[in-house]
C-alpha cells in the first residue's frame, strides 16, 4: 500500500518513535514537582521546548505546547483578540484558511481576503482590509489542499506597519523550514511533520498583547491547561529537529516527483485540471481535478489499487458543499485528488500511481455513464433537468448535450446542487465554451452555457 496523504497526517518518524518510547520510561512524573523524578521530567520538557523554539525561530519562553494544532489556533486567536479587545473585534483571514481558523473567526467581525486561481493572496488585499478596529490578521504559511505558499513576509510587514499582529498557521510548512517575516503568533501541529498526534505548538512573541481565555491554569503560562503529555512532546520536538535535518535533500527529491505528476497527469487522463501554484508550492503536494468523476468513487478505486490519497472534492459522502479552498480559487471541484507524498516516498511508487490512475478514472466515468457527445445539432436552446442529482452528474449531462445545439446555441442546466455553481463555469473554461451566467429557477438555479465550438 502506498500512503500518499502526508498532508493529512505524516507517518510517525523513526526518531519520534524512539523518543516516545524512551520518554515513557523517563518522563512520566509531574514536571512541576521538585523531587528527582519531577526534575528529570522538567529537564525533558525544557529541552523539548528549546529544540522546538529553535526550529520555530522564537524564544523558548514564547512557545507553548498544546493538545493539538487546532487547539493552538483556537487559543491563539481567542487570546490575541481578548488581549486587543479595546482596539476592536475586526479580524482578517484569507478565504483558504484551515477550517480551524475560519470557525474561530465566526463570532467576530471578519473580512475574508480573496485568492487568485493558484490559491495565493495578494498582500495589497490585506493592506486594503486593515481598519482602525482591526485586532488581528491570520494567514497560513502554505495551503493544506493545494500546497500554494503564501507571501507571509510581505503581509507581516504590512500588518506590523499598521500595528496589527499577524497569526500564521504553519501546520503544513514548519517541517520544511522556519516561517520568514515578522509574524506575531504562530501555530503548528506535530502529526503534520511525523510527530505523534495530540501535540500542537503556539508561539506568541514578546510584546504581543495576549490574554488566555478559559479557567486559569498554572501550566504552560496559563495557555494550555492540563497535565503535559511529556512523552508526546519530547517525540514531537525530536522529530521536528530530525525532519529539518533531512528537509533540504528531501525537498529536491519530492519536488521532482510532484513535478512528474503535474506534467504527466494531464497527458495521461483527458479533461483534468491541475491546480495550485506550479512554482511557489510545498515540495510534496500536488492536486488535480477530473471532469465527469465522482470524487468518493475515484478514491475507492485508487484505494483498491493500493493508493491512499485524499480529496477536497464536493462529491464525497462527508459534505454536500464544495471545498471552500477550491471554491475560493474558482477551480473545478469535482473528481478532486490530492497527492501528498511523505518523506521517503520513492519514484517507483509514483510511477505505479501514474500507471493506475488513467484506468481508475476511466472506470469511474464508465460507471457514471459518460459518453462522447453527439455532434448533431437539433435545437438552438436545450434544457437539462439535473434537479436532485449531485455533482458531477449535472456536468456530465451538460457534456452529453452541448454538441446537439448549434454554435451560438445555449444549454440551460437546472440544478439544486451548490457544487454546480462552481463546476459548470470551470467546465466551460476547460472546454472553451461560454458560461453566460446563473438565472433563478423554480427549484435551484439555471446555469446557462453557450456553445462556442
Amino acid at each position: 500500500m502506498s500512503y500518499f496523504d502526508a498532508a493529512s497526517s505524516a507517518p510517525l518518524h523513526p526518531v519520534a518513535r524512539q523518543a516516545l518510547l524512551a520518554s515513557l520510561d523517563e518522563g512520566w512524573a509531574d514536571p512541576s514537582r521538585l523531587y528527582r523524578e519531577g526534575r528529570r521530567a522538567r529537564m525533558l520538557l525544557d529541552a523539548a521546548r528549546e529544540a522546538a523554539a529553535e526550529a520555530v525561530g522564537c524564544r523558548p519562553d514564547e512557545l507553548t505546547f498544546t493538545s493539538s494544532g487546532t487547539r493552538a489556533v483556537h487559543t491563539g486567536i481567542a487570546g490575541a483578540l481578548a488581549g486587543r479587545r479595546r482596539v476592536g473585534r475586526h479580524l482578517i483571514v484569507s478565504a483558504v484558511e484551515h477550517s480551524s481558523v475560519l470557525h474561530s473567526a465566526e463570532p467576530f467581525d471578519v473580512t475574508e481576503v480573496p485568492v487568485d486561481r493558484t490559491g495565493a493572496v495578494d498582500p495589497r488585499s490585506y493592506a486594503d482590509a486593515l481598519r482602525p478596529d482591526t485586532a488581528l490578521a491570520c494567514l497560513q504559511s502554505a495551503n493544506h489542499e493545494v500546497g500554494t505558499v503564501q507571501p507571509v513576509g510581505e503581509v507581516a510587514a504590512l500588518c506590523r506597519e499598521a500595528g496589527v499582529p499577524l497569526l500564521v498557521d504553519a501546520a503544513q510548512s514548519l517541517g520544511w523550514g522556519p516561517v520568514g517575516g515578522e509574524w506575531s503568533l504562530l501555530t503548528a501541529s506535530a502529526h503534520k511533520w511525523g510527530g505523534p498526534s495530540g501535540v500542537g505548538l503556539l508561539a506568541v512573541r514578546k510584546g504581543v498583547r495576549f490574554s488566555p481565555q478559559g479557567p486559569a491554569d498554572e501550566r504552560e503560562s496559563g495557555r494550555a491547561p492540563g497535565f503535559e503529555n511529556l512523552p508526546a512532546i519530547v517525540a514531537a520536538a525530536a522529530s521536528l529537529r530530525a525532519v529539518r535535518a533531512e528537509a533540504e535533500q528531501e525537498a529536491v527529491r519530492l519536488r521532482e516527483l510532484t513535478a512528474r505528476i503535474r506534467s504527466r497527469v494531464p497527458r495521461l487522463v483527458p479533461d483534468v485540471d491541475v491546480v495550485g501554484d506550479p512554482e511557489r508550492r510545498l515540495p510534496g503536494i500536488v492536486t488535480f481535478s477530473c471532469l465527469y468523476v465522482d470524487g468518493e468513487t475515484l478514491l475507492h478505486e485508487l484505494d483498491r489499487a493500493g493508493f491512499s490519497v485524499s480529496s477536497g472534492s464536493s462529491c464525497t459522502s462527508s459534505t454536500l458543499t464544495p471545498s471552500h479552498v477550491l471554491k475560493a480559487m474558482g477551480v473545478l471541484s469535482e473528481g478532486n485528488v490530492r497527492v501528498s507524498l511523505p518523506f521517503g516516498a520513492v519514484s517507483e511508487e509514483v510511477d505505479r500511481f501514474l500507471e493506475v490512475l488513467p484506468g481508475a478514472v476511466a472506470a469511474v466515468r464508465e460507471k457514471l455513464g459518460v459518453v462522447t457527445p453527439s455532434a448533431a445539432a437539433h435545437e438552438d436552446s436545450l434544457v437539462v433537468d439535473a434537479l436532485g442529482k449531485r455533482c458531477p452528474i449535472p456536468v456530465i449531462e451538460l457534456a452529453k448535450v452541448i454538441g446537439t445545439v448549434p454554435v451560438g446555441g445555449t444549454v440551460r442546466v437546472l440544478s439544486d446542487d451548490e457544487a454546480a455553481r462552481l463546476d459548470i463555469p470551470a467546465w466551460c473554461e476547460m472546454r472553451e465554451q461560454e458560461y453566460v451566467g446563473e438565472e433563478p429557477a423554480d427549484r435551484g438555479s439555471a446555469y446557462v452555457v453557450r456553445r462556442i465550438s
